[in-house]
């Protein structure tokens, strides 16, 4: 067994950069994909050097894998322990657990406030002591200085989750949901949130019979043309279905979480009678408490697992505040992530344009030379705590299924991109025989992206084997 270990060891390592870049074209070609639209860049981590390399100077679209970018730059600059706020004061008199005036949320665009946020929230007024607010709730929404609009209307599915667009009070990833159940004998749509910014109309018709075919979901409309976004279900669906939860960005965050907020407070015994309001927290103000979000490195990983668009906005946006104040922009963001990469003097080709630091751009680009640089730094700089932050071959995240049965499960920790023409992933296969540690960019531009998936695969399963 260790003779044999070690020939294959020897047999790899004899192996010559042009004859490891001659393995490669070769699979480019059996793929019948055209040369100039892919760029590889194949790097052992120890040593540093090259394995493979094709057009890795070539500038491409990037998609997702430019949240490395984002993400990298993030726990440089924050660290992994940074805890995003959201912050709560009151303005008026307070005394005898009575705000005789507003209670004010400022918020600094935690990406990751949530619905199982808001008891917490609640404890902590009751905590220091709140039993009635006599003014109104007014958030502060000043951190971000972004277009105020829902969706960034990057393709027609504009209700989609990736097209939800940043803002500094968000809640519930933007998205607004709905739940269809049976209650017997009909079909009810009811909001997950009692939130009075849209309505929802329901014409489903209900059906004994089993939960196949056309019966499993219901048809949805989406009219933004009123006063209020509207949802219409309609069709035939099986009462026999379980519960179907729609998630889609139908409405501004600052909405759901002021009426989340409110019906807990009220569901706590905490009189109010107040409305919402959108303000800069006024002068005089007093802190109550702050509300944290989890580690960065919590976020870190949702953002680059599930490949979660809005949370790589919030980075970038967080960024720009932190190195050149608020309010935050994306030209700040962009300018704040270039420093930081520069200032460790990555990104050495001069071709990056980072656009919203999630990928979802026809504008972004970056080389797989620069990409392989900045993921061989993050991988010498943190280690086995970057890693975690990228989706496991096999295991979770965006390549749970893509490697399930292949030499690759457990052996990559990948980031994957796919735009309408491009195909992309970059990370880092550890290889079964000699435990070597590559980092791995194969980037595909083109309209044939199902070639460029199966190039990749090849690739990541013979660097694993």
């Amino acid at each position: 067994m260790i003779i044999r270990l070690l020939f294959f060891v020897w047999l790899f390592s004899s192996i010559s950069y042009a004859s490891m870049t001659q393995i490669v074209e070769k699979m480019i070609s059996k793929n019948l994909l055209k040369r100039d639209s892919v760029s590889v860049h194949i790097v052992n981590t120890k040593t540093g050097k090259d394995i493979a390399s094709i057009n890795a100077n070539i500038s491409r679209k990037p998609a997702s894998v430019m949240k490395i970018l984002t993400t990298y730059s993030a726990i440089l600059e924050m660290g992994s322990t940074f805890r995003w706020p959201t912050k709560f004061y009151y303005h008026g008199r307070y005394s005898k657990g009575v705000i005789d005036g507003d209670l004010i949320v400022k918020g600094y665009g935690d990406p990751s406030l949530c619905k199982k946020d808001i008891s917490s929230i609640v404890k902590r007024l009751s905590a220091v002591g709140v039993k009635s607010i006599t003014g109104d709730i007014v958030i502060d929404r000043s951190f971000f200085d972004t277009v105020d609009r829902i969706s960034s209307g990057f393709d027609k599915n504009r209700y989609s989750e990736y097209n939800a667009m940043p803002d500094a009070m968000m809640f519930d990833d933007h998205l607004s949901k709905v739940v269809i159940r049976s209650n017997g004998s009909s079909l009810v749509a009811k909001k997950s949130i009692p939130d009075m910014s849209y309505d929802i109309t329901n014409k489903l018709v209900a059906s004994d019979k089993s939960c196949k075919g056309n019966r499993t979901w219901p048809r949805m409309l989406i009219s933004s043309e009123g006063s209020r976004p509207l949802i219409t279900f309609s069709g035939t669906m099986s009462l026999k279905c379980s519960p179907r939860t729609i998630r889609k960005v139908i409405t501004h965050s600052y909405y759901s979480f002021y009426y989340a907020l409110k019906a807990e407070i009220l569901k706590k015994g905490i009189q109010f009678h107040g409305n919402m309001q959108l303000a800069s927290i006024p002068e005089g103000s007093r802190s109550l408490f702050i509300h944290y979000a989890k580690p960065l490195l919590s976020i870190l990983s949702k953002t680059n697992k599930k490949s979660n668009n809005l949370y790589a906005r919030h980075i970038l946006l967080l960024l720009g505040a932190k190195r050149f104040g608020a309010p935050a922009t994306e030209e700040k963001g962009r300018k704040a992530i270039e420093e930081i990469l520069e200032n460790l003097d990555l990104l050495q080709t001069g071709s990056m344009y980072l656009d919203n630091g999630s990928g979802l751009s026809r504008k972004s680009r970056i080389t797989a030379r620069d990409l392989s640089e900045i993921i061989q730094s993050a991988h010498s700089r943190f280690g086995a705590i970057w890693l975690k932050t990228l989706s496991i071959a096999g295991v979770d995240g965006t390549i749970r299924k893509r490697f399930k049965r292949s030499a690759a499960k457990g052996r990559a920790w990948m980031k994957t991109g796919t735009l309408r023409d491009a195909k992309n992933i970059a990370g880092y296969v550890r290889a079964k025989t000699s435990g070597t540690l590559y980092s791995v960019v194969v980037m595909y531009n083109g309209k044939e992206k199902w070639k460029g998936s199966a190039l990749q695969n090849q690739i990541i399963n013979w660097l694993s084997r």
